[in-house]
């Protein structure tokens, strides 16, 4: 983060089961609750495999973020920022970032935003600390032209990726090329392709692949 922001993050524990259902679901207990086999429970949390989960979690995450003074992002809506200022008058946007159970909070002073989110949430060992990645990337603080700030960088994402890929492809048709310039051929015309069209199976791993690439390039901006 730039403008001498700092940057702290946390994970919350058993996020969904912080919120209520957002559905009306039931349960006919089984032996494994012993006395209790045969008695219907109503459920009143977002338990993990419903449906709503996430949603049940995001709703009661947003109304914490909104009683506190910050407003969801046009852009991404979950990034949510709140004006403040810092102690020379200068004026600037504090940033809560969400991405399922994990938070990170860009601020002047970091920690009392988590600290805020703590009173409502549990996190994970109780650790509000420097974050070393986020969504698979390395994050990094670092002095650039006199100046800390932060960066982020996809290597170790890329790298797993490439694995992953590698053995996918292990004992099919296709085969990775030991180098490669561009993504494609500089010959290749597409109008002339006369190759088999995809099955279901390949048809979801190329879609994955656009999607592994999507993400890299977005996270080397």
């Amino acid at each position: 983060a730039l403008n001498e922001l700092d940057i702290l993050g946390a994970d919350i524990q058993n996020a969904f089961l912080t919120a209520l259902s957002k559905e009306n679901v039931w349960i006919r207990a089984g032996p494994e609750f012993g006395p209790e086999e045969g008695t219907v429970f109503l459920v009143t949390r977002a338990l993990y495999g419903l449906k709503s989960a996430s949603a049940s979690f995001r709703a009661f995450m947003a109304e914490k973020l909104d009683n506190m003074g910050f407003k969801s992002s046009y852009a991404d809506p979950d990034v949510w920022l709140r004006a403040a200022t810092k102690a020379d008058g200068e004026e600037y946007y504090e940033y809560v970032l969400m991405y399922g159970d994990d938070i990170l909070a860009l601020s002047i002073d970091p920690r009392a935003i988590l600290v805020d989110i703590q009173t409502s949430f549990k996190f994970k060992n109780d650790k509000i600390e420097p974050p070393s990645s986020y969504l698979g990337a390395r994050l990094q603080e670092k002095e650039i032209n006199g100046r800390k700030c932060w960066t982020m960088t996809s290597v170790d994402y890329v790298n797993a990726t490439i694995k992953n890929v590698e053995k996918t492809v292990e004992g099919t048709r296709w085969k990775l090329p030991t180098k490669a310039g561009t993504p494609m051929m500089s010959n290749f015309v597409p109008e002339l392709d006369g190759t088999p069209e995809l099955d279901e199976k390949d048809l979801t791993f190329y879609q994955e692949l656009i999607g592994i690439l999507r993400w890299v390039l977005r996270s080397d901006e």
